[in-house]
């Protein structure tokens, strides 16, 4: 079911788990499923010894694709007219992350009902890793 402009109001937020315990295989699955294989995500020796982290680190398209997940599961399939933002910290294996959408504003665009959303996701810590906006059609 559709989300409707009559069951929201500015400041609501809806929030999800988006992934519990992001392993190492998750983590390659993304880089096949997008053809991205930059060994800072995939080679653990590289991204370590050359690189200098402390491990492999997720895709920020990975969270980024996790925390979309959580908007139209919210909103309903094919309401997103607009998502889009930045990656505010890197996504380690193990990380817990939890994305959050709040309403900022209900309005009318050509006709339609809209939602426009604050979106945040943050890791176990509190820490955001990815902050962004998104507007969706209402029936």
């Amino acid at each position: 079911m559709a989300l409707r402009a009559s069951s929201l109001s500015v400041g609501v937020s809806h929030g999800a788990v988006v992934v519990d315990n992001l392993s190492r295989t998750q983590i390659v699955q993304y880089a096949g499923a997008s053809g991205d294989y930059n060994p800072l995500h995939t080679d653990e020796v590289f991204a370590t010894q050359v690189a200098g982290y402390p491990s492999v680190f997720a895709h920020g398209m990975l969270t980024m694709g996790m925390t979309g997940k959580m908007l139209t599961d919210y909103v309903g399939d094919g309401r997103l007219t607009n998502f889009g933002g930045r990656f505010t910290s890197q996504v380690w294996p193990g990380d817990t992350l939890t994305a959050t959408a709040t309403v900022t504003a209900i309005r009318e665009a050509n006709g339609v009902s809209v939602a426009d959303f604050d979106v945040v996701t943050v890791n176990q810590n509190g820490i955001a890793v990815f902050q962004g906006t998104a507007t969706a059609r209402l029936d």
